[in-house]
C-alpha cells in the first residue's frame, strides 16, 4: 500500500488514520474548539488525524438550507485551525475555480462523491500538488474506481485516498458492499471508509437528508475488519442541533470509545 503525506501526517502504510470534524463550518471559535478536542483524543490514541469541515455544502436538499460561510471565510477559518491547533485540514471543492485558492490552505483536497467523474475537476485538483481524497460516487461499482484513479494519476496527483461512502439502493437508502473492498484496494492507494455518510438517508426528511447514526459504530467496525486504512467521521458536540447532517454524526463525547473499539478490531486483524 502506498503512503500519502498530508501536511505533517503520513497515512496508508501505517496505523489506522482518521479524517474527522463537523460536516460544515459553523464559526471560528467552534471549529477551533472541536478541532482541538479531536486532536487531543486521536493524539492520545496514537492515531494520525486530519481535520475536515466544509466551507460550502453545495448539494443540500433544500434551496434555503445552510451551506456554510463560503470559500473565502471558510478557508480563513481552516487556516486558523491549521495554524493554531496544529493539524492538517481538508475540505471539499466543487468547481475548478475553487481548487487553486483551496490548495493554498488545505493539506488535502476532497472531491465530492457526486462529482467523482468530473474529469476537469479531478485534473485541476491533481495538478495542485496537494494530495486528493477522491470520494466514490454512489452510482459507481467498485471496479469503476480504477478509471477515476487513473485520471488523477495521469494529471500528476502526488497522493490519492479512495473513499467508499456507500451506493444508492432504491429510494433514500445507501448500502455498503464490503465485498468490494479488495477491489478498491487494488488501486494501491489507501482506502478510507466514510462511516457517517454511509448511514445517510438522502432526502429522507423531505427538505433534508436523514440518517441512522446508531449504525455508525457497526459500519465502522465492519470496515476496519474488512481492511480499510482510514475512517472518515462527521463529529459534533450536539448533533441534534447541527445545521447539516446531524442524523448521521457521531457525538463528540462518544468519539474516543468508538476509536478504541476500532483500534481493538485492527489489532485482532493484525495489520
Amino acid at each position: 500500500m502506498k503512503s500519502v503525506s498530508i501536511g505533517r501526517v503520513v497515512v496508508g502504510s501505517g496505523p489506522l488514520f482518521v479524517i474527522a470534524g463537523p460536516d460544515v463550518i459553523e464559526g471560528e471559535a467552534f471549529m477551533l474548539e472541536v478541532a482541538a478536542a479531536l486532536r487531543d483524543v486521536t493524539q492520545a490514541l496514537g492515531i494520525p488525524f486530519v481535520f475536515k469541515s466544509s466551507f460550502d455544502k453545495a448539494n443540500r436538499t433544500a434551496f434555503d438550507a445552510f451551506r456554510g460561510p463560503g470559500l473565502v471565510e471558510g478557508l480563513r477559518i481552516l487556516r486558523r485551525v491549521r495554524e493554531k491547533v496544529g493539524v492538517p485540514v481538508t475540505s471539499d471543492v466543487h468547481s475548478i475555480e475553487q481548487v487553486a485558492p483551496a490548495a493554498e490552505v488545505l493539506d488535502l483536497l476532497q472531491l465530492p462523491a457526486f462529482l467523482s467523474r468530473q474529469t476537469d475537476l479531478l485534473a485541476a485538483a491533481a495538478r495542485t500538488g496537494r494530495p486528493v481524497n477522491w470520494k466514490k460516487g454512489q452510482f459507481l461499482a467498485p471496479w469503476d474506481v480504477a478509471a477515476a484513479v487513473r485520471k488523477l494519476e495521469s494529471a500528476g496527483a502526488k497522493g490519492i485516498l479512495v473513499t467508499e461512502r456507500g451506493s444508492t439502493f432504491g429510494y433514500n437508502r445507501l448500502v455498503v458492499d464490503f465485498a468490494g473492498f479488495p477491489t478498491l484496494r487494488e488501486t494501491g492507494w489507501p482506502l478510507v471508509f466514510d462511516a457517517t455518510h454511509s448511514v445517510q438517508q438522502p432526502g429522507g426528511l423531505g427538505s433534508a437528508s436523514g440518517g441512522a447514526s446508531a449504525l455508525v459504530p457497526t459500519m465502522a467496525s465492519a470496515a476496519v475488519a474488512a481492511g480499510c486504512d482510514g475512517i472518515f467521521f462527521e463529529v459534533h458536540p450536539t448533533p441534534e442541533i447541527a445545521p447539516c447532517d446531524g442524523p448521521c454524526m457521531v457525538k463528540l463525547a462518544d468519539f474516543e470509545a468508538l476509536l478504541r473499539r476500532l483500534l481493538a478490531i485492527r489489532a485482532v486483524r493484525g495489520t
